[in-house]
């Protein structure tokens, strides 16, 4: 039996197996929680004290470092960047 993908690309074989949308906003959130816990740790900001700085719980804040946890609100996003003296920017891009 001949292999359907051979020659073609990941990104196809994971559109064609319907994993494509999960992978992407999987990858999208380990970059954000790596972006996020880096810049934490530039500041030498614990856990707790960004929870706080945020206004929201500890586990709220587990929540969104949590690269596999993509059920995060642009609003949690937005104060974490601002406690980060960062801001947030979100696009819409070419599918």
């Amino acid at each position: 039996m001949k292999n359907k993908y051979i020659g073609s690309d990941f990104d196809e074989f994971l559109a064609n197996e319907g994993l494509l949308d999960e992978a992407a906003a999987i990858a999208t959130k380990r970059v954000i929680a790596f972006q996020i816990r880096q810049e934490m740790t530039l500041r030498r900001l614990s856990k707790t004290k960004m929870a706080e700085q945020m206004h929201t719980s500890r586990p709220a804040l587990d929540r969104l470092l949590d690269p596999q946890n993509r059920s995060v609100t642009l609003q949690t996003l937005d104060r974490a960047a601002r406690v980060l003296g960062k801001r947030l920017r979100v696009e819409l891009v070419e599918a």
